[in-house]
This record gives C-alpha cells, sequence and structure tokens, in this order.
C-alpha cells in the first residue's frame, strides 16, 4: 500500500472546508497548521472525523470478530478512502469489498492487494482489467460473484481469451424472490456451481455469499428471522454444492452493517465437513452514525444481549458542522449546510451540538430538546425551535449524520479532530 501521493497531495482554498487565501500545502501538514474547528480556522459547513471514535469503533469490531471466530472485509464503498482501508487492514481486516469498476481501479492504484467485489464481474473493460492485474501481480487477490450460467459463461470465455495464469475466484451468490441479485433456488445455485466447475481452471469456485441488509419486517423481530432463512439459505446453498468448491476454505460472506451478529451465528452451525471462514463485510461499523445505525445495533444488541460482555458500542465518528445564518422566525432557523453536504436518506441530520465562538471554555453543548432539521435545500437546512431556543445567529451547530456512505461522497477532504476539534490529520475521499 503506497499512499505517498494521497498524503503529498496540495490542498488549498478550492477544495471544500478549507480557509480562503491559504497556500497549497501537502495533505500531511495539515496538523502542523494548528487550526481548531471550535476557533473559526476553517470555513464552515465542514465535515469532521472525530479520531477517538474511530479508535474505538475499530477496538470494538476486533474484540466481536474474535469473539465469533469471523474475519472481515470492510466495505469501501461506505468511505472510498484509501487511508482508512489502510487503517482497516492494519485492524487486521482480511480484504476490502468493493462495488464497482471505479472502486477496483482505486484500490488497486494503492496496492491493496486482497479484493472482494461484492458484485457482479460485468463488461469488457473491467473484467480485462482484473485479468490483467492478476497477470501482472503474483500477490493480487480478486473474489467477485456469480449467479447465473450466462454471467460464469462470460467470464470464462474472457479468462480463456486473455488468459491470467490464476483464475477468477467466484463466490456464488443468493437472492431472494422480489429482490436483488442472487439465485433464487438450491437448482439454480447448483446450475451456477457446475458451470463454476466446468471453467476450471480459468475460474475457481470459493464460497458462497448474500446480502441480508435489504431484508425488511412489519417487526424488528420479524426483520431478523427473514435474515436468519436467509442466511440458512446460504448455508444450503453450500452444502449442496460442496463437493464441487476449489481447495481452501469454504467462504460463506454475508453481513452488511445491521445483522453481522446473525450472519457469524448462523453460519456458525452451517454444518458443512471442509473447513469454512464466517467473512462479514460491515463498511459502516468504523464511523457508525447518529440515527440509522445507532438504531440497528441497539436492536442488535437486544437480539444479541452477550454482545454487551465487549463493553460500550461503537460511537458516531462523523459530524457536519453549520453555521445558523437566519433566525426569521421564532420557531425557524437556517444553517449553512443542505443536501451539497450532508446525507439525508433515509434520515436527516440531527442537531447534536452547539457552540458561541469566542465562549470559554472552548467546548460544544448538547442541542437541547425540541430542535429537528425538518427540510434540507442545495445549501440550507431548515431547523425547527422551541420557544427560548438559546440558538442565535452565527452560532456553530454539530449536526449527526444517519447513513454515512452519503455524507463521504460529498467531501474531497475530511478533517479528523481530537476531543478538543483541534484539526490533527485529514483523509481524501474518491467517489
Amino acid at each position: 500500500m503506497n499512499l505517498s501521493d494521497i498524503e503529498a497531495g496540495l490542498l488549498d482554498d478550492r477544495v471544500k472546508g478549507m480557509p480562503g487565501g491559504v497556500a497549497p500545502f501537502p495533505l500531511q501538514a495539515i496538523a502542523a497548521k494548528g487550526w481548531n474547528v471550535l476557533a473559526e480556522d476553517l470555513p464552515l459547513p465542514l465535515c469532521v472525523l472525530h479520531q477517538s471514535a474511530l479508535d474505538h469503533n475499530a477496538r470494538w469490531m476486533r474484540a466481536f470478530l474474535g469473539a465469533a471466530n469471523a474475519v472481515i472485509a470492510p466495505h469501501g464503498k461506505t468511505t472510498m478512502s484509501p487511508q482508512l482501508f489502510r487503517r482497516q487492514l492494519e485492524d487486521g481486516a482480511w480484504a476490502i469489498t468493493v462495488a464497482n469498476a471505479q472502486q477496483i481501479h482505486v484500490a488497486r492504484h494503492y496496492g491493496f492487494a486482497r479484493i472482494v467485489l461484492a458484485n457482479q464481474l460485468v463488461g469488457k473493460q473491467i473484467i480485462r482489467f482484473v485479468l490483467d492485474e492478476l497477470k501482472r501481480d503474483p500477490g493480487f487477490e480478486f473474489f467477485c460473484l456469480a449467479d447465473s450460467v450466462a454471467a460464469v459463461e462470460m467470464l470464462a470465455r474472457a479468462a480463456r481469451e486473455r488468459p491470467a495464469g490464476r483464475p477468477i475466484q467466484v463466490l456464488l451468490e443468493g437472492g431472494v424472490v422480489g429482490a436483488r441479485t442472487g439465485c433464487r433456488d438450491l437448482d439454480a445455485a447448483r446450475a451456477v456451481a457446475h458451470a463454476v466447475k466446468a471453467a476450471e481452471p480459468y475460474l475457481a469456485l470459493r464460497g458462497v455469499e448474500g446480502f441480508e441488509g435489504i431484508l425488511t419486517g412489519a417487526t424488528p423481530e420479524e426483520a431478523a428471522a427473514r435474515v436468519d432463512r436467509f442466511l440458512d439459505f446460504l448455508a444450503a446453498i453450500a452444502r449442496g454444492c460442496e463437493e464441487l468448491f476449489a481447495p481452501g476454505p469454504i467462504i460463506l460472506s454475508a453481513g452488511g452493517s445491521a445483522y453481522y451478529d446473525r450472519v457469524v451465528e448462523r453460519f456458525g452451525r452451517a454444518g458443512l465437513k471442509r473447513p469454512t471462514m464466517i467473512l462479514t463485510r460491515s463498511g459502516c461499523y468504523l464511523t457508525h452514525d447518529h440515527v440509522m445505525y445507532s438504531e440497528l445495533f441497539a436492536a442488535l444488541s437486544k437480539r444479541s444481549p452477550h454482545l454487551h460482555n465487549l463493553g460500550e458500542g461503537p460511537r458516531p465518528a462523523l459530524e457536519v458542522w453549520g453555521y445558523i445564518q437566519s433566525r426569521p422566525e421564532p420557531t425557524r432557523a437556517l444553517a449553512t449546510l443542505g443536501k451539497r453536504d450532508v446525507s439525508y436518506d433515509p434520515h436527516l441530520p440531527v442537531p447534536d451540538q452547539w457552540y458561541r465562538p469566542g465562549a470559554t471554555p472552548r467546548r460544544p453543548q448538547p442541542v437541547p430538546p425540541g430542535h429537528r432539521v425538518s427540510a434540507l435545500n442545495d445549501q440550507h437546512a431548515y431547523l425547527d425551535l422551541p420557544a427560548g431556543s438559546p440558538l442565535q445567529v452565527g452560532d456553530m451547530v454539530g449536526f449527526g449524520i444517519s447513513h454515512p456512505c452519503l455524507t463521504f461522497d460529498k467531501w474531497q477532504v475530511i478533517c479528523v479532530v481530537d476531543d478538543d476539534y483541534d484539526v490533527i490529520a485529514a483523509v481524501r475521499t474518491f467517489f
């Protein structure tokens, strides 16, 4: 992994979040600027990551995986930050997961050696790129999904025409009727598995994969029961195809950021005769959030109370700060951030902390109850306020977010701060 061009990349006031008039400087030198967010050393809106929360969340996930005898290939699409990818690998991640061609390109550009494409590998350009990388770099390992004989035959044909000397490693994808990709029944899965086996040595069947995060129910309990049934279906595919897998542990992979407790529990009793490797793929554990994943983790903790033994769960690491720019009505304020700055699907941001510039001590306070974001424009957040709200024009408000994937993609550079809001580093994203 060589991130030197990121660290040496120049920042100036054309980058959102950087102060006006700043002379170009390398990203790796940002800590030396001595900037503090609450001192207004940087313009708002500003997206920040809390170092202490990142450290805590990484420790928690390591403890979870150790207790579960599982490994993780975190989904890189969450952050698209090679610096955070590297941190996750240094924390013990087995691989980096990606979703499309551009994400493969980014991961390979920075030297990431084991990549799981949690998607079908389709299209001449990207198939050729993967085959050429396998041939060029003997240390590169690549895994992709297949859910049809047609997709398998397409890959095998491309690999025969452009031999890499090593197979493309395939995970057989299971799915659900009416949902996303994946074989809908055991017969279809067996047909795909036989097609991969017939394509040896160009392809190699290494495991079974699925994504349970799209399954819903009328209640959390009903949703979890649907997830369990789906995971059991994936295990049944693996048992039904056991003689067709290539040498090595059979990979059983699922686990977005909502049900990884169910993944390790159900796969842990899959009942295969050969050794298995349980591979989860949560991408949001590192940053967590204030709404969506906080609620999902609360449900996870309720259904898996033994996880309390691991201590405090993940903490929100991502915030977006803005100013109060207008109080046009007694119960209405407008803040200087909007859809261009913060995620709004599936929830609007949450006003979490506020600070009046110049106040001492220089420490934000919790936003009192009754404040909420009711709407966003491109650059404006509408805040509904209770009577007697302390917020005034010029005050700074830190907003918690929901679904971190859709906040990361709005920022080229995100400042990393300590608990005093001193800027101690920065990460670059590639969306």
